[in-house]
């Protein structure tokens, strides 16, 4: 099996970014077109004062979400030939995590928002600290603790090879 080279390794981590980003991007877009709407309807006047402001965050995280999430591309598209994909990895990389919280702020925030308007503030918060948690533990406390499981002493994950019986080699940690 033929050894990637550090160019051929950041064209497959930033094509593997994208792809991720495509699944959050739509969600993203979704929820903020439909935030984008709400003032409009005739409901909204109606809204607390307290209701508007996490109307204000829900809308603002989402903004900030998709823009994160939009700017690998833009940015590849600026740096296009530059010679710094492991640059703009390294970065894409950054930019979906830090969308990746403000869905989840945006998506706990507008959630909170319907519970209260239809029910009230005290299951409005509840539904609210179970969104937030769940979305924090399985975006990235399970995947921070799964960060050091299986590390050898080299920095890598043992991985079985095909093509060596099964015998463990070290693989890259950017994968």
């Amino acid at each position: 099996m033929k050894q990637e080279s550090q160019q051929e390794r950041a064209d497959r981590n930033f094509v593997e970014l994208l792809q991720g980003a495509r699944v959050a991007v739509t969600g993203v877009q979704v929820l903020f077109a439909f935030l984008l709407t709400v003032p409009f309807s005739p409901g909204f006047a109606q809204l607390s004062l307290a209701d508007r402001w996490l109307f204000y965050v829900a809308l603002v995280s989402a903004a900030v979400a998709s823009i994160c999430y939009i700017a690998p591309t833009a940015q590849h598209r600026v740096l296009f030939r530059q010679g710094r994909k492991e640059t703009l990895v390294r970065r894409s990389n950054l930019y979906g995590i830090l969308g990746a919280l403000a869905l989840a702020v945006s998506m706990t925030t507008a959630t909170m928002l319907v519970i209260d308007y239809l029910f009230g503030p005290t299951l409005a918060w509840g539904t609210a600290a179970v969104i937030a948690v769940l979305a924090l533990w399985t975006w990235f406390g399970q995947p921070a603790l799964n960060r050091s499981d299986d590390q050898d002493s080299s920095g890598g994950t043992a991985v079985p090879s095909p093509s060596s019986g099964g015998e463990a080699v070290s693989s890259s940690r950017d994968d």
